[in-house]
Formats: C-alpha cells, sequence, structure tokens
C-alpha cells in the first residue's frame, strides 16, 4: 500500500506531460475523421532515425506548398520547431515528432480555444516569440536607433521614424501574462507549481525582436493565404507569386511593414512594436494560418466519394466558386484586398465585392459618384489614390484654388519624398446619402491609409463628425471624413474646416488632403498608434474606386430603387394638371410636395 501512495504522489515528468497535453488536444480538439486523417498524413510524410518519426523542413514545405520563390520556408520551420515545444518553451527548438505536430496544429489553427479558458484564447505573444531571434548585435542596434533622437526634434522634409520605435516606459509586458497560453494549458491537466514557475520565465521577450527580412517574408505569406480554404490547395494561387502580381505582392508586403519598423534604420520588431501595432492596425494578420495548417487534417487518402449513399464523382468544392475579386480595379487588387482583410473580416470581402463605382470609368464628379453609389443598402468601401504635391504649391488653377482653401500647412509630409504614391481609404457601414446640416456614419466605420505606410484609425466618442457628401452652394463642398459639417456658403467662409484625423476630397475630385494632428489627441477619429507625430498629405487624385460590400441580394436591391427612382421621375415629367398655367401647376405640385425641396421633377413643358 506504500507503494502505491508513493506513486500516486510522484509528479509527472515533462514528457508525460506532453503526452497527456497532446492527447487532450488530439480528442477534444479534432473530430475523429480529422484526427484519423492527422495521423495518415503523419505517417505518409514522416522521416525515421533511431526509432524518431518527425517531420523535416522541407516536407512541411512540400506539404503546404510553400512557394520556394518567397525563401518563406526557414522562417515557417523556426515558427514550428518553436510552437511544437507548447508547453515547455524553454525545450525549443525541438524535433517536430507526431506529439510536437499536434501542439502545432491545435495552436496554429486555434482549436486549442475548446480546451483552453477564454483569457487564454490570444496566441499573439506565443506567435512573436516563435518569430523572434535573440541576438546581442541587433539589440545594440535598435538601442542605438532609439537613442538617436526624438522624432519631433528630427523633422525636416519628411516625417520621422515611427514612434514605436522610441524607447518609453512601457518596455517588456509582464513575463506571467506573456506565457497565458502556457499556463492555461498547464492549468487544464492540474499540474503542480513547479512546473507553472519554471516556465512562465523561460521565454522572456527581453532582447528579442523579429528580424525584418523574416517578417517581410512571412507577410507576404500571410497575404497570399489570406483568402484560403481548409480544403483549397495553395497551389492554386500560384499566377500570383510570378510577374507583375509578385511584385504588387511585394509592395504590399513592404507597405505593411513600415506599420512596425522603419526597416531601413531598424532591424527588427521589438515586442513593444508588435503588441502595440498588431491589435488595432493587424486583428486578423494571423487568420489564413487556421486554414493553412488545417490541411493537416484532411487526408488524400480519404476518398470519401467511395462510401454509401455518397454522390460519385463528388465535385471539387472551389471548382464552382466565384473568383476572390469578380470587378477589377486600378486601385484594388488581389494582393490590397488581402490587405484589407488584416483588419476587415475576409467574409465581408473575398467573393463578395462589386466596383459600384469607377472615376476613370463613371467620370471624376459627386454626380456620378451619387448616381453608382446611392441606394446600395449594404457596406462599402472607399478608396482613393493619388500622388503627392509638391510643397511649393502652383498658384492659379485648380491647385492654386484647393491650396487656398486650406490652411496654412503647418505638418510635415507623412513618408520620405521618394515614397509619394498615397492610397487612402474608408469602410462605411452605413448607406450613402446627402448630408444638408450634418454627418452620418456610425461607430464600426473605419479611416485608414494602405500606401505607403499602413495605418488604421478608428472611430472615437470626441464628437460624430464621420462622412459627410456635401454639393453646392455648401462652402468648399466635397467628400470630408472626420471634419465638422461644411456650412452654407458666405463671404467670410473661405477655409476647410479640417478635423484632428481627416480625409477631404474636394468636389471635383481632383484633389485630396490627409490630415493626422496628433497632439490635438483625435477627433471623430483616433490617432496613429504608431506614428506619434504630426502630419499631412496633400495629393493629386489619381484614382478613386468604391466597393459594395454584398452579393446578388444586394445588388438586386440597388437596382430596384434605380428603377423605382426612374419611374417617379418620368411620372413626375409628365404629369400635367391642364390649367395651362405651368406656374400655377408647380406651385400645385410643390404644394404636394411631388417636386421642389428635395425632390427632382422633370420638366412640365
Amino acid at each position: 500500500m506504500g507503494q502505491s501512495l508513493s506513486d500516486e504522489a510522484r509528479p509527472l515528468s515533462k514528457e508525460e506531460i506532453i503526452a497527456d497535453l497532446a492527447e487532450k488536444f488530439a480528442r477534444k480538439c479534432f473530430e475523429p475523421l480529422e484526427l484519423y486523417s492527422f495521423k495518415d498524413n503523419f505517417k505518409s510524410l514522416a522521416d525515421h532515425e533511431q526509432n524518431v518519426r518527425y517531420l523535416k523542413e522541407d516536407t512541411i514545405a512540400r506539404f503546404l506548398e510553400l512557394p520556394d520563390i518567397l525563401a518563406v520556408s526557414p522562417v515557417v520551420f523556426h515558427m514550428l520547431s518553436y510552437v511544437g515545444a507548447f508547453p515547455f518553451l524553454q525545450d525549443a527548438p525541438v524535433i517536430l515528432g507526431f506529439e510536437q505536430m499536434i501542439m502545432v496544429v491545435t495552436i496554429m489553427t486555434e482549436r486549442y480555444t475548446k480546451v483552453l479558458s477564454k483569457g487564454a484564447s490570444n496566441r499573439r505573444k506565443l506567435l512573436f516569440k516563435s518569430l523572434a531571434v535573440y541576438d546581442r548585435k541587433l539589440s545594440e542596434i535598435e538601442k542605438q536607433h532609439n537613442g538617436a533622437g526624438s522624432p519631433e526634434r528630427n523633422y525636416n522634409m519628411h516625417a520621422p521614424g515611427f514612434a514605436v520605435d522610441e524607447v518609453g516606459d512601457d518596455s517588456e509586458e509582464d513575463e506571467v501574462d506573456d506565457d497565458e497560453l502556457v499556463l492555461a494549458a498547464l492549468d487544464s491537466l492540474d499540474v503542480n507549481d513547479a512546473f507553472k514557475t519554471g516556465d512562465s520565465h523561460a521565454a522572456s521577450t527581453h532582447g528579442a525582436m523579429i528580424p525584418a527580412d523574416n517578417f517581410r517574408k512571412l507577410i507576404m505569406l500571410l497575404l497570399l493565404v489570406s483568402p484560403l480554404d481548409a480544403q483549397e490547395n495553395l497551389s492554386s494561387y500560384a499566377n500570383r507569386v510570378s510577374g507583375s502580381e509578385l511584385e504588387d505582392l511585394r509592395v504590399t508586403a513592404e507597405n505593411i511593414l513600415s506599420a512596425f519598423v522603419n526597416a531601413e534604420k531598424s532591424p527588427g520588431i521589438t515586442v513593444v512594436q508588435f503588441n502595440k501595432v498588431l491589435p488595432s492596425n493587424f486583428p486578423f494578420l494571423f487568420n489564413g494560418f487556421n486554414p493553412l495548417f488545417e490541411h493537416f487534417l484532411f487526408s488524400k487518402n480519404l476518398d470519401l466519394s467511395k462510401r454509401k449513399n455518397s454522390i460519385s464523382g463528388a465535385i471539387s468544392p472551389t471548382a464552382l466558386r466565384p473568383p476572390l475579386l469578380q470587378d477589377k480595379g486600378q486601385i484594388l487588387n488581389l494582393s490590397v484586398l488581402s490587405q484589407l482583410s488584416f483588419f476587415i473580416s475576409g467574409n465581408e470581402l473575398f467573393r463578395r465585392l462589386r466596383l459600384l463605382y469607377s472615376g476613370s470609368e463613371a467620370g471624376f464628379s459627386m454626380g456620378s459618384f451619387e448616381t453608382k453609389v446611392f441606394n446600395w443598402r449594404a457596406p462599402t468601401i472607399l478608396l482613393v489614390s493619388g500622388t503627392r504635391l509638391s510643397d511649393a504649391p502652383r498658384r492659379g488653377g485648380s491647385e492654386g484654388a484647393f491650396n487656398e482653401s486650406l490652411p496654412p500647412k503647418r505638418f510635415p509630409d507623412g513618408s520620405p519624398p521618394d515614397r509619394d504614391r498615397l492610397i487612402f481609404g474608408a469602410f462605411v457601414r452605413q448607406p450613402w446619402r446627402h448630408t444638408h446640416r450634418e454627418c452620418f456614419g456610425g461607430e464600426d466605420m473605419l479611416l485608414f491609409q494602405l500606401a505607403p505606410t499602413h495605418d488604421v484609425f478608428p472611430t472615437s466618442t470626441l464628437n460624430r463628425d464621420y462622412v459627410a457628401f456635401a454639393k453646392p452652394p455648401t462652402a468648399n463642398p466635397g467628400i470630408n471624413f472626420g471634419c465638422p459639417h461644411p456650412k452654407q456658403a458666405s463671404r467670410h467662409e473661405s477655409l476647410r474646416h479640417l478635423g484632428p484625423v481627416s480625409l477631404v476630397v474636394d468636389s471635383s475630385f481632383e484633389y485630396g488632403v490627409f490630415t493626422h494632428d496628433y497632439d490635438a489627441r483625435g477627433g471623430a477619429f483616433a490617432t496613429s498608434v504608431s506614428r506619434k507625430y504630426n502630419f499631412q498629405e496633400r495629393f493629386q487624385v489619381d484614382e478613386i474606386e468604391v466597393w459594395g460590400c454584398g452579393g446578388d441580394e444586394e445588388a438586386r436591391i440597388q437596382r430596384e430603387r434605380w428603377e423605382w427612382e426612374a419611374r417617379e421621375a418620368e411620372a413626375r415629367r409628365r404629369i400635367n394638371l391642364g390649367t395651362g398655367d405651368i406656374a400655377a401647376d408647380r406651385a400645385l405640385l410643390e404644394m404636394a410636395g411631388l417636386i421642389g425641396a428635395n425632390r427632382s421633377g422633370g420638366s412640365m413643358a
């Protein structure tokens, strides 16, 4: 009996804990068919050495179909070798055996949320550690860069480096919080405190940094896999990693990377930068990993078509699917679409967007915009691209008139002179309409910049000056985001009122201005979390596009409203009361509310 009590009191070894956790993950996070497929895939892929079965880097790269041209395989394998050590992260890197791959697939697909507590549902910190390197030289370079001076003292021709590059009070986050997934996993097994204490401090982020070049490669992969489905092969996107589309992928990745770090001045991304930028600018950055690693849960050797009652010659689930982007735009391509999915849910974007308005096709005017966009009853995405205006503005002409309508420029440009192609946008959930006295929009909309730096400006509660669509005779008409609503034209109102964080496009759709007054601490939209300084971009508009989020049903509703308005206008045009006095007839119709005011009646002649 004494021996039995001694065995019960014996603490579990690391190997036993790993085996127990892997068994728990497999049993509770995978369906029986998925677990069977996982075992079959591992068996067919694994190499053998001294009775150890494991997966190699090139095996994983080949199975996931990672494109060679992205050179991302070493980055992914480094990450998986760390995640596979879960929950004993101090043992990383580990050989990716069966139990380690259970950890990898469970964490990379976020299936662990079925087992671990809700408070431990965030894998962001774990992913940072899996991508980081601990290099004293890199840390010294970063310290030298941070000590070079404050951005406010370095204002020159353009805005300086990012404020998250600065040394601040928010150095490293609390280490216990940093390992919340580990502690939750150990808690789920009722493991004693010795392991918890030892591991909560085992993988400190002090001195850790994600090399900029590694993160650039990973971003390109994430852009590629963001629309992926679990049963869709990555090789089906082969055309996106060649020619002009590969260049689009690289340019977009560079714009995203610049939100984290100035790659020309800093060698990598610290945990402070990572944790500040990711939640607000890229809440869905790693979502593409979920379907990518779910490929391990589908075995090609499992032919369900042979089962009883199955449909013979089953059609591939992706064979009849529409393209990711049904219409072609000059601003929105597949890479930019993936970029949008990093902060707008992909369920609202992929295979769901319709080009409602393009300035180059429909004409650069508020009238054309209104005709194409109004009556769309679902969310819309407005994109405007342009080229930065010179600091020596032209006098006279349309550019001179636009500059004269703005207050004197007090802030520098937001990016270096050689990066002068700008893309701004807004995600608007409310239908577009005329604004006569007050703005429209809601707290669920977003203002953002996509190039040359990615940035997202969510709404704030300071005011509700979200969107204005103001036509003449309003003073300084146009489309405004984040500005007080324009007043009626008067002799004394000559300058536009620009909000602290605002985007303005003039009524001719020729020029625009984006303002970021960080010192004002925001208005209708919050200030940037990464660029904690003032800047302003004045630009000549190259293209404006509005994309409707929705499917056939939304398009049908818009078409029916257009047809109804056309019938109403035709009916009003044909109305003739027969008095012979056109002026009297019009007065009666205005009294009835059929024409006049905000109703657009036709001619009575």
